[in-house]
């Protein structure tokens, strides 16, 4: 791990100043040669300092405009949102060219990235030789695979913090620099995740009318779940199933309420992935069985693996489905959408225990990443485009420019209540914050807005407006929970590699593929059924490359390159 550096102390130039004399002059002469040497002493003491100045200031203070105009290209999502401005030319694209770009005579331009087709817009990109400057994303194995095929270069940190020591010591603060490297490499730097030991910003909601029409409480185990669900059905309170699902488009399965606990470290390391599904894993296996058994049930479609996310957000939105998760901020879309499709409707929280038949809490889940975005930089990029992105990263992560691209304009997109922004969701003026307070801009900073100093604080902020409901408290008493579980052990992330698993890269995409069929066919199947064909596939999926992704990260784990451990 690298230490953190200090400022460079310019060392004090010492001399002798050799004041030559000549016998003879006149007084006017020698005058005017004393006001020569002494304006020359004068530059030169000036130089000096200017020297001293360069060589220890860092960060903002150190910054001139470039002399020739440079140009930045950074990515933003694309989440193609209904009565959103476009997420790479609107006001606040506009106002970060003029109140930093202009000073400093940098162009940024943004780079629309679809959010459903990350992987295929980057690699357009890079095979057009128009990488961005800065690339990013959340997932490890994405930024592995663009850093092993050549499309980032390898960065030198320390001169990295003498541009953007706001945003390096942040670094250094959360424990982080331990995830920069790849191959002995430094290639990467990464923006803040506060409270990562929960993923609190993500929330279930359940409809708590129908459960009031049932004569039920939210349920803490699955058994209630499950007697909820039928009757639910029995009552007739929607025409359609009651859990709308599609099949999955993520390389990621979540199946971490079926792994054991403490999760076995080798096992961990071959499975736990973002990159690939993990099909053959036994938490697999249980998990795709349950949603056998849930299928014939009738709580699911029976054309489910024809439905996208959106068909899932718009059966929740429309009232047709019990419960739908996403991400809390002020502007939660499908939120404000649910409550004005059905009038008199109440939500609740789901809760995140799974509760043993002793009454005991055990929910084990998956924290976040101990950071947000992984940030890399072009391997095209010049060395002003270099420095020109740092910049940039260090402007955006001052307090004041983050203040005011997560809230906007106070009396317009925001008002102060209680000392906490409270941004208006409705407003539509052209001035009005993207998607989720336009974290999808400041999340190359932190992943999630924080406001204050507490947790109550940051969830107030993020909290969703507008609604007939607030679940202000509803989501602090839900990262508690998330918390207690966390405290005890029972939450962890996925092993993140300081090499490249190079048959990751190569089998993933045709993976992902099977797997998307495999879930469907065993989903489906007679019940008596699937531990056969489930056998079938596993063979396959295995001889297909994943034999060769789980001996390669097994090695690795062996080979001591694993940046963190799963207990």
């Amino acid at each position: 791990m690298r230490k953190k550096i200090t400022k460079t102390v310019a060392l004090a130039l010492t001399g002798a100043m050799i004041l030559g004399s000549f016998a003879g002059c006149g007084s006017k002469e020698t005058k005017t040669d004393d006001k020569k040497d002494t304006k020359e002493e004068s530059k030169a003491e000036e130089s000096k300092a200017d020297d001293k100045k360069d060589d220890s200031a860092t960060g903002m203070d150190s910054w001139e405009p470039f002399s020739d105009k440079v140009t930045i290209t950074v990515p933003v999502y694309d989440r193609s949102k209904d009565g959103y401005p476009a997420v790479d030319d609107n006001y606040w694209t506009k106002w970060v060219q003029s109140e930093f770009g202009d000073k400093y005579n940098i162009e940024v331009d943004y780079v629309a990235i679809p959010r459903g087709d990350v992987m295929t817009k980057y690699s357009m990109l890079i095979a057009a030789e128009q990488t961005p400057t800065i690339l990013m994303e959340y997932d490890f194995p994405k930024v592995a695979q663009w850093a092993n095929d050549g499309a980032m270069q390898e960065i030198d940190l320390d001169e990295f913090a003498k541009v953007a020591p706001t945003y390096y010591n942040k670094m250094v603060e959360n424990d982080q620099l331990q995830y920069t490297d790849l191959n002995g490499k430094s290639y990467f730097v990464l923006s803040e995740r506060a409270y990562n030991e929960t993923s609190y910003t993500y929330c279930t909601f359940v409809r708590k009318d129908w459960l009031d029409k049932i004569g039920k409480e939210v349920p803490t185990t699955y058994e209630e779940y499950c007697d909820c669900l039928d009757a639910i059905i029995a009552a007739g309170l929607t025409d359609k199933a009651p859990v709308s699902t599609a099949l999955p488009t993520a390389a990621y399965v979540n199946n971490f309420s079926f792994r054991d606990y403490p999760v076995d470290e080798e096992e961990w390391a071959q499975y736990s992935s973002l990159g690939t599904p993990c099909f053959t894993w036994d938490a697999t296996k249980a998990m795709i069985k349950r949603a056998n058994d849930e299928y014939h049930k009738g709580y699911t479609s029976k054309e489910f693996d024809l439905a996208k996310d959106e068909d899932v957000k718009s059966d929740f939105v429309n009232g047709k489905s019990f419960s739908y998760a996403g991400y809390m901020s002020a502007q939660v879309d499908w939120l404000t959408a649910f409550y004005e499709n059905n009038p008199g409707a109440e939500l609740a929280l789901a809760s995140n225990y799974v509760v043993n038949e002793k009454g005991v809490a055990e929910a084990t889940l998956r924290a976040d990443n101990p950071f947000g975005m992984i940030v890399g930089f072009s391997s095209l990029a010049t060395e002003d485009q270099l420095k020109a992105a740092w910049m940039y990263m260090e402007w955006m992560s001052q307090d004041d420019v983050l203040f005011t691209l997560e809230n906007g304009i106070e009396g317009k997109t925001y008002t102060m209540v209680d000392g906490i922004p409270e941004v208006d969701a409705s407003y539509r003026g052209d001035d009005m914050l993207n998607h989720n307070c336009n974290i999808d801009m400041t999340c190359i900073v932190h992943a999630s807005k924080t406001i204050g100093n507490t947790i109550e604080d940051a969830i107030k902020a993020i909290s969703p407006k507008g609604l007939p409901q607030d679940f202000t408290q509803d989501i602090i008493d839900n990262y508690y929970e998330l918390k207690d579980i966390a405290d005890s052990g029972r939450a962890y992330t996925d092993p993140i590699f300081t090499v490249v698993i190079d048959s990751e890269s190569e089998y993933n995409a045709t993976l992902l593929s099977l797997y998307q069929e495999y879930y469907a066919e065993l989903v489906k199947c007679d019940p008596s059924e699937f531990d056969s064909l489930y056998e079938k596939y596993s063979k396959e999926y295995l001889d297909a490359g994943y034999k060769e992704i789980i001996d390669e990260r097994l090695e690795a784990l062996k080979d001591g390159n694993v940046a963190n451990k799963p207990n």
